[in-house]
């Protein structure tokens, strides 16, 4: 059973991947709309600090953050129940 779950799950993955593929086009990406004023592009070390380094640094300051301010105190680990 857990299988056939497993076939259907990825089917319909591969036809939603496969709908918005053919959904998109991105060949129109080339004629500029109407209104377009696009400025300059970015350098690839400005691409990589947008999309790669503050990605990580708001993941860590947030993490940081959750570790610092966790008032939790119960960290032993629970001791089993014998049956």
């Amino acid at each position: 059973m857990d299988k056939k779950n497993a076939l259907r799950a990825g089917a319909l993955a591969a036809g939603t991947t496969l709908m918005m593929l053919l959904m998109s086009s991105p060949a129109l990406a080339l004629i500029p709309d109407d209104g377009d004023d696009p400025g300059q592009g970015l350098n690839v070390m400005e691409t990589l600090g947008l999309y790669v380094v503050a990605p990580i640094a708001i993941f860590a300051v947030i993490a940081g953050l959750v570790m610092v301010l966790d008032r939790s105190t119960d960290r032993q680990p629970k001791a089993k129940a014998k049956a």
